[in-house]
């Protein structure tokens, strides 16, 4: 066995395509329309599904928004310097809401940034 994808529901799917490949730099592996479902999605991620895990964004056709709830946690992607990561992330136009830095109680080196629709996405620092 092996993990496939992470689904995220999203409220704009173009908006939330550009954030994951111009902000993150993923690449959009595909897209499939289901118009007898009135929903649209798309794949992107750091390789081939083949290999790694995505993320697939599912866009509910009318529905602009969801209640996040309780329970998500966040996605995490390693990064080789998290604060360089959290500056050019900056300067894509995305939202760092906890800078780089040791995590609480621990020295692992981390951040987390918000994609569109409010989602936490951690950069670990990693070799």
């Amino acid at each position: 066995m092996r993990m496939l994808h992470t689904m995220l529901r999203v409220g704009d799917l173009e908006r939330s395509i550009q954030f994951y490949t111009e902000v993150l730099g993923m690449e959009v592996l595909r897209r499939e329309e289901y118009p007898d479902g009135k929903f649209s999605l798309a794949f992107v991620g750091y390789g081939d599904e083949e290999s790694n895990a995505v993320i697939e964004l599912t866009y509910n056709w009318g529905t602009d928004s969801y209640d996040l709830g309780n329970a998500y946690g966040h996605l995490a992607i390693a990064v080789p310097d998290a604060a360089a990561a959290c500056d050019e992330i900056r300067k894509r136009g995305g939202n760092v809401v906890r800078e780089a830095g040791p995590m609480l109680h621990g020295t692992l080196v981390l951040a987390f940034v918000e994609d569109p629709d409010g989602y936490k996405v951690e950069l670990i620092e990693c070799d």
